[in-house]
């Protein structure tokens, strides 16, 4: 599928692209999905999706197919590390029905991915297709590609990761190193594993981590903290991953330490933890004429709300809907292209409006958070563990209860 200047443009198939695509598919614009890897990228194995996520996916129609693969959580349970008691529990659901329409379930990225595949018209993603570098040609966008190829766009939407070209062209910086890094794992029994249906987080001396089942036979899990020198070699060692990881867990419950323990050493991975700093995004270009970033290219964060796909979602909807306001009525080639570079233009501002401080404001909270939940001074650790561990699990519903509207 050759681009032309009719065409929209995503860098990226990732949730932010797909979604985006999605939406603009349903409101009958097609679009081009470049993608820079031969296959969809599955990394991360999956994420938990809160309501402001089921709200996104049920704007663009496919809510309902996830919904039967991923069991619903019921309740949030934060445990302290160092003494293996209770902090906290948040209950969702009572009797598998949401509570006040709190939706919460783990999805398997590559559930989600192939979803959204599957709805798209054939050939609106191209694989191989890395972008390299963008360049103007008058009202239009070149986008040249690694493999020499050059392409010509009226849109173009950066959703490519934390490298993003896009994001460099309008200047943003690549985001910056946390210090922290996260291992993340899943574990499949092979039967019926008897975990609760909960999100289950833990904290103390110094690292943060958690799991949760997404169906009745598998389970997720994650663990973050700050790592040494030395222990950023384990990433090539995944026996002394494990060891490590086991090694940290201090005094949990046997159910969770089991699932860690279970876990087959090629079904975990290491990275670091990167995001972009508030400030750049408050005052830098996350739109410029016809160009714009969603996704990790605009708001990559620490995980530490549970927040980046399930904001990578709204930016796909919200962006679908905007762009989708400003291409309308021109079906037939009424308007000039003058008047649909200002048109678009528009869209893409209105866009801008409506995520710049929502990024803002997740990239801040989410750090903060982990700060906290990682700490392992005494004051911060008593403070967390008797004070604030309501007061952030308050935080992780507030943040879930945003709702993206309608295509």
């Amino acid at each position: 599928m050759e681009a032309t200047e009719d065409h929209i443009v995503i860098a990226g198939a990732g949730i932010a692209g797909l979604t985006t695509a999605l939406g603009l598919h349903r409101l009958g614009i097609r679009s081009l999905v470049l993608e820079s890897s031969d296959q969809l990228r599955t990394t991360g194995f999956a994420f938990i999706t809160w309501p402001n996520a089921w709200k996104a996916l049920d704007a663009i129609g496919i809510g309902d197919s996830l919904r039967r693969d991923h069991n619903l959580l019921l309740r949030l349970k934060t445990i302290s590390a160092m003494s293996g008691l209770q902090t906290t529990q948040r209950q969702f659901s009572f009797k598998g029905r949401p509570q006040e329409e709190f939706e919460m379930r783990c999805v398997q990225r590559k559930n989600l991915l192939v979803a959204l595949e599957r709805e798209l018209p054939k050939g609106t993603i191209r694989f191989s297709s890395k972008v390299v570098s963008v360049e103007e040609s008058g009202q239009l966008k070149l986008i040249h590609l690694a493999d020499g190829s050059v392409l010509k766009a009226k849109v173009l939407i950066g959703c490519d990761g934390v490298n993003s070209a896009v994001a460099k062209w309008l200047g943003l910086k690549s985001p910056a190193f946390s210090g922290r890094a996260a291992i993340r794992g899943f574990v499949n029994y092979n039967r019926a594993h008897g975990l609760e249906p909960m999100f289950t987080q833990c904290f103390g001396k110094g690292v943060r981590f958690g799991m949760v089942p997404y169906d009745d036979t598998s389970a997720y899990w994650f663990f973050t903290w700050s790592p040494s020198p030395q222990e950023k070699d384990i990433a090539e060692d995944p026996m002394k991953m494990k060891q490590f990881l086991l090694s940290k867990l201090g005094n949990v419950p046997d159910q969770v330490r089991e699932v860690y323990e279970r876990t087959e050493l090629e079904n975990m991975i290491m990275s670091p933890l990167r995001y972009r700093h508030p400030w750049e995004l408050a005052l830098g270009n996350i739109s410029k004429g016809n160009v714009c970033v969603a996704g990790d290219a605009f708001h990559p964060m620490t995980p530490d709300l549970a927040q980046g796909g399930c904001s990578a979602l709204e930016d796909g909807v919200i962006l679908a809907r905007c762009l989708g306001q400003a291409l309308k009525n021109n079906d037939n080639g009424k308007l000039s292209m003058e008047q649909e570079r200002k048109r678009i233009e528009t869209g893409l501002k209105n866009y801008d409006r409506e995520r710049r401080w929502r990024g803002v404001k997740l990239i801040s909270a989410a750090f903060m958070v982990g700060y906290i939940q990682q700490g392992n001074g005494k004051v911060l650790t008593f403070l967390r563990d008797r004070v604030l561990a309501a007061f952030l699990a308050e935080r992780l519903v507030d943040f879930a209860s945003f709702d993206c509207g309608k295509l």
